[in-house]
Formats: C-alpha cells, sequence, structure tokens
C-alpha cells in the first residue's frame, strides 16, 4: 500500500511539474504589429519557436540544448524586433560537462544574438519565425566554439 502511494505522489508532481513547464512556456503570445496586411488581420512580428513549439517574442530565457538543457540564453535584452531580424544581448550559460555533463559546471559568456531569415511556421502558417541564429561572442567563448557560431532554427 505505502509502495503505491509513493508511486501516485511521485506520478502527480512529475504531472504537476510538466503542466507549470507548459503554462509557463505558452504564457508569451506573439505581439501584433500596427500595420494592417492584404487580408485585412494586423501581421504579427516574427516569432521564435521554443522547445515547447510555442511562438516567443522577445524571451529572457531561450533554451538551445532542447534535449539536455546543457546551453542556454539568458538575461536577454533586446535592442530589435521586426519582421526581418532582432538582436539582443545576453548571457549563453553553457555546461562544460566536465568530467561528465551531470557533474560538469554551468559558465556564462556574454553574447550578441541575432535572429534573422524569417519563414512560415509549418505548425501556423499564417505565422512567420525565425530560421536562423548567430551568436557572436565578443570576449570568451566556450571551448570549441568559434567568435561567431551560426543554427538553424526548428520549423
Amino acid at each position: 500500500m505505502r509502495r503505491h502511494t509513493a508511486r501516485t505522489a511521485a506520478a502527480l508532481c512529475a504531472a504537476a511539474s510538466w503542466v507549470a513547464v507548459l503554462a509557463t512556456a505558452s504564457a508569451a503570445a506573439p505581439e501584433p504589429s500596427p500595420s494592417a496586411s492584404p487580408t485585412g488581420r494586423p501581421p504579427t512580428r516574427p516569432v521564435i519557436v521554443d522547445c515547447f513549439w510555442q511562438p516567443q517574442v522577445r524571451p529572457a530565457d531561450f533554451i538551445l540544448a532542447c534535449g539536455d538543457g546543457n546551453s542556454r540564453l539568458t538575461s536577454l535584452r533586446w535592442t530589435q524586433w521586426d519582421a526581418n531580424s532582432a538582436t539582443a544581448k545576453g548571457l549563453n550559460m553553457v555546461n562544460d560537462c566536465k568530467p561528465y555533463c551531470a557533474a560538469g559546471k554551468f559558465h556564462a559568456y556574454e553574447v550578441i544574438v541575432r535572429l534573422e531569415n524569417p519563414r512560415s511556421w509549418k505548425k501556423q502558417p499564417e505565422m512567420q519565425h525565425y530560421t536562423k541564429m548567430s551568436l557572436h561572442y565578443p570576449e570568451s567563448r566556450p571551448d570549441g566554439y568559434t567568435q561567431v557560431m551560426t543554427y538553424p532554427l526548428w520549423n
């Protein structure tokens, strides 16, 4: 009986955590642009799609390594977000995975983030999403990284 109760409690805690994560990820919706589109509906600004397949506009944090969370952008301060590109400054928190990822330490690297190449999003074709991200490290950078790293963003 006690084993069944503990298993049920653990399952409920896990489910509650998952709901909290999904609710937080879906809280930010795209902001409409003031100009009208040919369809009569106001167009939306391009979005960036997060690990939970939710559209985000000007997120303060963004996970780069969805599978394990070993690289994420934090403290993002957006200076531009328009129909063509978006730019922010912040930190890239990267796990050194030494001696292995579970025992590794996170290190902060100043980074300039640039989002580009908006295209129609497969999940919501009427919405544009950025498809390319460039990270520029003005000073130090993680081992194995170049000063500018460019990544395709998922659709």
